[in-house]
């Protein structure tokens, strides 16, 4: 029963915190991180037993399978050099450099604990990164760069991770035998994500050739996939973090080829909604969490000292790593590469100080062991959950909430190049339909085929017309295209108006009212 109040109170503050966040246009991760720690200063809230395993295998899986299927697989291949030294150099050299000091500033924490805390707060998040600039105009490159790190420094820093607590937990390291079960981890983890993808591509192509699909049986089944590609490699050893990834990367390259329009509005909906409550979960917990930590007679302010003191090496890390791995690797380049324009610093430092931590490292902090083989306490276990909670704290907010100001003072701006080549793209597809419909007159025989036939080409031209005005124009948008908004909108309100009498008055079942709102809602998204 305490379970079930306490699952119920932390709901309740997530929609709490959601209304603040709304209230004061921040970030969600930001809010939940800020949430999370007041309800740490909340007295009297009930301790929670949070089991280390559970939220390893609750939580990781489904955001990593996310972050795979969102990658932009063509450009993540284009910026593959940048993204490999800050995913894997960059977390490599915060690993051991973040070991090194907090080896230094907590003397009693062993070196292996050391390693598993450099490890965790070593990737920076995509989930946080995407939320903050979904906010800012800025050029496709740097969010390309910074979610494809997002997605492969968690793989690798969860491996290094594996090892470091596997030694915390025996005592004993070997870094050759180390290095050759990474790799193997690591290609079994990719072989495993590969083969369970090519399954459920296949099982959802046969579902689909056999009409036996629909939007709530594809999406059950992408809700398994994370579950069905982690799993089995973990069983066997292997990276189950790679093998989500890269089941969710397949996966996603893959379903506009069997999933209906149906299924892909249901998906968005639900993976968004998804990562939303488990974010919210995963920072309250931590919140309750860091209570008992707080005040356990061992907890000294040496630990506050720490995580200041780990969290300025993180950022400065990053700083100290990008501008050399962005402009040094160019001297060794082919002379037509190193042709073209380097980057500009502004950008480098976007990327520098883009490095927030999130969820990920929460949730491996939290999977911390609480016992050794032996049976003795985890070395050092609170003071990486608390030391990790002040990075995030730290790069969430310091970072993500001076992130818009600097953009201003650097004078970063996206340009026009995405939106007007989305504007492009749209213009090409209408007009690839309107020569289809041409292409099918011969076939009519009534005048009812011509009458459908004129309409559908007239609301086509219609909006094509409308995109090459907004095309052209200056204004975000153009008069007419507020007019047309407007028009549509003032009439789907005026339909909304007359099915909820018809339902209110008896006229009409529920069930028929919402078949009729939900095809309502899909036009009033349009609108946006």
């Amino acid at each position: 029963m305490q379970e079930s109040i306490l699952l119920f109170g932390l709901l309740l503050a997530i929609v709490a915190v959601a209304l603040i966040a709304k209230r004061l246009s921040l970030p969600y991760p930001i809010a939940f991180v800020i949430g999370g720690l007041l309800l740490a200063l909340v007295p009297g809230l009930p301790p929670v037993d949070v089991q280390p395993d559970a939220i390893f295998l609750i939580v990781l899986p489904p955001l990593l399978y996310m972050g795979g299927w969102n990658t932009d697989w063509r450009e993540f291949r284009a910026n593959l050099r940048p993204i490999s030294l800050l995913a894997v150099g960059l977390v490599v050299a915060t690993t051991v450099i973040v070991a090194v000091v907090a080896h230094h500033v907590i003397p009693s924490l062993p070196w292996a604990a050391a390693f598993a805390l450099g490890a965790i707060v070593s990737p920076p998040d995509a989930v946080a990164a995407s939320a903050i600039f979904e906010r800012f105009s800025i050029p496709r490159h740097i969010v390309t760069v910074l979610e494809g790190e997002g997605l492969v420094n968690d793989a690798s820093a969860l491996v290094i991770y594996r090892f470091a607590v596997a030694a915390a937990l025996t005592g004993a390291f070997s870094l050759t035998e180390a290095g050759a079960a990474f790799v193997a981890v690591a290609a079994g983890g990719i072989a495993v994500g590969l083969l369970v993808a090519a399954a459920i591509d296949r099982l959802l192509s046969w579902l689909e050739k056999t009409a036996s699909s629909d939007s709530l049986i594809d999406n059950v089944i992408y809700l398994v996939a994370p579950y069905a590609a982690y799993l089995p490699a973990e069983s066997l050893h292997a990276s189950g973090v790679l093998a989500a990834v890269v089941a969710g990367i397949y996966a996603g390259r893959r379903a506009s080829g069997h999933s209906s329009p149906e299924s892909r509005l249901t998906g968005s909906a639900v993976w968004n909604l998804l990562a939303y409550v488990m974010n919210g979960l995963v920072f309250l917990l931590i919140g309750l969490h860091l209570r008992e930590i707080v005040h356990d007679p061992t907890f000294t302010m040496r630990a506050v000292v720490a995580g200041a003191t780990i969290s300025a090496v993180v950022i400065a890390v990053r700083i100290a790593w990008v501008y050399p791995a962005t402009y040094l690797p160019r001297l060794s380049l082919r002379p037509r590469s190193r042709d073209e324009p380097a980057p500009s610093w502004r950008y480098v430092f976007i990327i520098a100080w883009a490095g927030m931590r999130g969820i990920v490292s929460l949730a491996a902090a939290l999977a911390l062991p609480l016992n050794d083989e032996l049976g003795r306490p985890f070395p050092g276990r609170s003071e990486i959950i608390f030391i990790t909670f002040c990075v995030i704290l730290a790069t969430l907010v310091l970072q993500g909430l001076t992130l818009s100001p600097i953009i201003r003072l650097l004078g970063i701006d996206a340009g026009e190049g995405s939106g007007r080549r989305e504007i492009e793209v749209r213009i090409a597809a209408l007009k690839s339909a309107l020569v289809h419909l041409t292409s099918l007159e011969h076939r009519f025989t009534t005048t009812d085929e011509w009458l459908v036939a004129g309409r559908l080409k007239a609301e086509y031209e219609s909006r094509i017309d409308h995109l090459h005005r907004h095309l052209h124009s200056d204004e975000p948008e153009s008069p007419v295209m507020r007019n047309d908004h407007w028009l549509q909108g003032e009439a789907l309100a005026a339909e909304r108006s007359e099915i909820l009498h018809l339902r209110d008055s008896g006229e009409i079942p529920d069930e028929i009212f919402r078949r009729v709102q939900y095809d309502l809602d899909l036009a009033q998204a349009r609108l946006r």
